[in-house]
């Protein structure tokens, strides 16, 4: 694609990258055939190359985004089922995180639209806000119906549609603290804690604790790291995201420097995606670059850390399992193989539901400030999962576990629940009644 950028535009890194990016692109539109929102909507410009005109057009005239280009740019995903199609290697991803932040800048919201994103910027990155908002929930169902009557007012119904009826107990490991290995030691990695996840499902770290002690892992929670910076990061709130990304890159490294750490172990594949970007999103800042480069590449997903254990092939069980691959596992991170391959050795037998590269319309926020795209993404998710006849499905990601759940009677867990459980763990309780 050719640019007319200028040499003082040119001076601004953030916007010397996006060129470059952007005259990566060659038109061939292969990523229309992927995109989620093209394939649903059949509008060119909610199709990553669509996107890519409007955000080439709004950074090469140097102008403010207009009510066109974020109604656009806020119907994107960011599912990257473009970058895993694309032939010309477009780094779709930090084009669009450079959208969002131009938009954050120029771009004034309606008034509900600026309230509901506030909300969820203060509220769902912060464990103990969360856990009041749930509560505060519960108490407002009985109104989601009026909600949803107002275009402006359906993101709060879809809120409360998503928020569990009940909370999960608190996690038996919540606390920061050293778990040791429950045999010869073998290795010691962090553990990422998270946000929302320890509210709304502890059970997937409690698991990930008791797999790797039990192979000989000490695991590390360590005192003072948060959220990742994801949710923010993609709406576009670059401060925000950083401050939690500088927070944690200290956190670790403090501990890189006690003690060592062979992986930090991430069991949210969307929080996984961020983090091994750390280096990027930090490469300006002198204090930080270096560090945040060390801390991204120390990143591992879950079941990226377990496939290089060796663990033992078990004997088939019996249970079918359904995979979904998360957007941010398969696409974000490029882990395709390693968590049905865990899984077969695990005993179970394995399959792949239809359009599996599609999204399921979870994607952090999406589901709340694009309900209805969302969920004819979710319908097309689960009408795929429960085609593969399967008793159980296995993800690695929160927002795919919450979001799936929600459409369909199949019991839907991490990927690491099951592993943990056949590997000598204790039965998921949310499977109890599976044989």
């Amino acid at each position: 694609m050719q640019t007319s950028f200028t040499p003082q535009q040119l001076a601004d890194p953030h916007v010397a990258q996006s060129e470059k990016i952007l005259r990566k692109c060659v038109h061939c539109g292969f990523c229309t055939a992927t995109c989620p929102t093209y394939v649903t909507l059949g509008n060119e410009l909610d199709s990553p190359r669509g996107r890519i005109y409007l955000i080439k057009d709004m950074l090469e005239n140097d102008r403010p985004a207009d009510a066109q280009v974020v109604t656009h740019i806020d119907r994107c995903l960011s599912c990257l089922a473009c970058v895993t199609t694309c032939p010309s290697g477009v780094d779709y991803m930090h084009l669009v995180d450079h959208a969002r932040i131009h938009i954050e800048k120029t771009y004034k919201r309606p008034l509900m639209d600026r309230v509901i994103r506030n909300l969820l910027a203060f509220v769902l990155p912060y464990p103990r806000r969360f856990r009041t908002a749930l509560k505060m929930a519960r108490l407002g169902r009985p109104v989601a119906g009026l909600l949803r009557k107002s275009k402006a007012l359906r993101p709060l119904a879809s809120m409360l549609d998503l928020a569990p009826k009940s909370e999960p107990a608190a996690s038996v490991f919540a606390n920061p603290g050293l778990h040791a290995p429950k045999a010869e030691q073998r290795g010691r990695v962090a553990l990422l804690s998270g946000c929302a996840q320890q509210v709304l499902d502890p059970d997937i770290n409690d698991a990930t604790i008791r797999l790797l002690n039990r192979l000989g892992i000490e695991v590390v929670v360590p005192q003072g790291e948060g959220c990742c910076g994801a949710l923010v990061h993609h709406m576009g709130r670059e401060e925000q995201a950083l401050s939690s990304a500088r927070r944690n890159v200290d956190v670790w490294m403090r501990e890189v420097e006690r003690g060592g750490l062979d992986a930090i172990i991430i069991t949210a594949s969307g929080c996984g995606t961020t983090i091994k970007d750390y280096g990027h999103m930090l490469r300006l800042d002198a204090a930080y670059a270096e560090k945040a480069r060390i801390v991204s590449g120390l990143a591992r997903d879950i079941t990226e850390y377990l496939g290089g254990l060796d663990l033992p092939s078990l004997e088939r069980n019996g249970l079918t399992v359904a995979y979904h691959s998360a957007c941010s596992m398969q696409h974000g991170q490029k882990i395709t193989a390693v968590p049905k391959l865990l899984l077969k050795a695990a005993g179970y037998t394995v399959r792949d539901p239809a359009e599996g590269h599609l999204c399921c319309g979870s994607a952090g926020t999406y589901n709340i400030l694009q309900p209805e795209i969302s969920a004819e993404l979710k319908a097309r998710k689960v009408k795929t999962i429960e085609a593969t006849k399967a008793d159980i499905v296995a993800t690695g990601n929160l927002g795919c576990i919450t979001q799936i759940a929600s459409g369909t009677e199949i019991p839907i867990l991490h990927t690491i629940e099951l592993l943990d459980w056949a590997y000598g763990g204790k039965k998921p309780k949310k499977i109890a009644m599976v044989p």
